[in-house]
């Protein structure tokens, strides 16, 4: 028979803390990146049609480049948690697991600085 309590059980297994952020933060990313994907299909649409100039000049409003900028954010952020959860679920070897999440996280990273870069340059220097 067992009489220890279910806390001494638990005890060594590791915190439940960070789950719940990472859980919720998946969530709210994907909400926000609905209306924001909506507007991005505005966007290619235009892209498709108006010429460079007219796609400069309507990038560099405001409100659309603001657009822009959040559903880039909110991309890689969300692709870097989902991966997150992939590799800890599939990923056996503890040291493997550890570095590719990082190199995951440093090529979202990559991606997020480089398409701001992209969006700062055209909504800047036009």
């Amino acid at each position: 028979m067992d009489y220890r309590a279910p806390l001494a059980k638990a005890r060594g297994l590791g915190s439940a803390k960070s789950g719940t952020h990472h859980w919720w933060m998946q969530r709210v990313t994907a909400v926000m990146l609905i209306p924001l994907s909506f507007w991005l299909v505005l966007f290619l649409n235009l892209t498709f049609t108006a010429s460079y100039a007219q796609t400069v000049a309507w990038l560099a409003s405001p409100i659309n480049s603001i657009a822009m900028i959040t559903w880039i954010l909110m991309v890689c952020y969300h692709a870097a948690l989902g991966l997150q959860v992939v590799i800890e679920d599939y990923v056996a070897a503890s040291g493997v697991k550890i570095v590719t999440i990082w190199l995951v996280n440093l090529t979202m990273l990559l991606l997020a600085v480089t398409a701001l870069l992209g969006i700062f340059r055209i909504t800047l220097l036009g």
